[in-house]
């Protein structure tokens, strides 16, 4: 299982994205999109962004479909987006691992401007 990685300082904590996130993020941006990894949208970071779809693409480990309370935590983190109007969509690490490029074009064809997701 592969977990975010904090790094810290006196003064600032970075986060650094799983080999996961940073596949998809890689690939996503080779179809043309632009995508920010471990954003912050006020509430929590995310994996993934594409400001364009208005998505927020979270990458997670097993924990968060074999944890009741990390379940639940995923739940209403990702209720915080609703009021925005920010759609969040996840992926294990293993689909990623396994479906990359095809994840990277069903993403691709529902965040471009003719995309279902407009």
């Amino acid at each position: 299982m592969v977990l975010h990685t904090i790094v810290s300082s006196m003064k600032t904590t970075q986060i650094v994205p799983t080999k996961q996130v940073l596949d998809l993020k890689t690939a996503l941006e080779k179809k043309g999109l632009t995508v920010l990894a471990e954003y912050w949208d006020g509430h929590k970071h995310v994996d993934l962004y594409i400001p364009s779809a208005k998505l927020f693409i979270e990458v997670d480990g097993i924990q968060h479909y074999i944890d009741a309370k990390q379940i639940i935590a995923d739940l209403k983190r990702d209720h915080y987006s609703d009021g925005d109007d920010i759609y969040t969509k996840r992926f294990s690490n293993q689909l990623i691992d396994t479906h990359l490029e095809e994840i990277a074009d069903a993403i691709y064809k529902i965040a471009t401007p003719t995309g279902v997701i407009h």
